[in-house]
């Protein structure tokens, strides 16, 4: 597996994990996190058609920001596009 950093709240970069063996992963696409990945291991399949607002410092918004990923269209196991950032 070639190992890519794992988004895991906020932006500290010692925070940033790799993946690991048996988790399912959204690529984040777009957006301040864009090029990371999401653990979403145990997600329902509605749970990831909703998306999530993640915490980000890069955003819009600086710090305490949050920025919307949610998977495009009806493709639930596809990369989770960036739809804005928000307070």
């Amino acid at each position: 597996m070639n190992a890519r950093r794992v988004y895991v709240g906020g932006d500290d970069d010692s925070q940033e994990q790799t993946q690991k063996s048996g988790h399912a992963y959204a690529k984040l696409s777009g957006g301040s996190l864009g090029g990371l990945l999401l653990d979403v291991t145990g997600w329902s399949p509605e749970e990831r058609e909703e998306g999530a607002l993640l915490i980000t410092d890069k955003g819009l918004y600086g710090p305490g920001g949050r920025a919307f990923y949610a998977p495009g269209t009806a493709d639930i196991d596809g990369p989770f596009l960036w739809h804005g950032d928000t307070p």
